[in-house]
């Protein structure tokens, strides 16, 4: 089986892809097509945890949600924007 290779919005290379959209609608496609399963598992098991505790993200509020997609999108550099701030002392956890 060939691995699918697609040019890597966060990396700027050609690496390996996702086998599949992490989810439905017009972000996942747009996940797939442009972002390395590398980058991905970047965001998906470190940066999205991060700043869902550092900015104490209620996934239940449309708000907070729209932030971590606005987040993950700046992450994978399919937005511009300036990525979240984590691991701040200074700050201490508040928004």
């Amino acid at each position: 089986m060939n691995t699918r290779m697609v040019k890597c919005a966060k990396f700027g290379k050609e690496l390996p892809g996702l086998e599949k959209p992490p989810f439905g609608g017009e972000i996942g496609q747009m996940i797939f097509d442009r972002v390395s399963r590398d980058a991905w598992s970047q965001w998906r098991d470190g940066m999205q945890i991060k700043v869902l505790n550092e900015y104490r993200l209620n996934m239940g509020n449309p708000k907070d949600y729209q932030v971590l997609v606005d987040q993950m999108l700046m992450f994978l550099n399919l937005k511009s924007g300036a990525v979240a701030e984590v691991e701040n002392a200074d700050r201490g956890g508040k928004k």
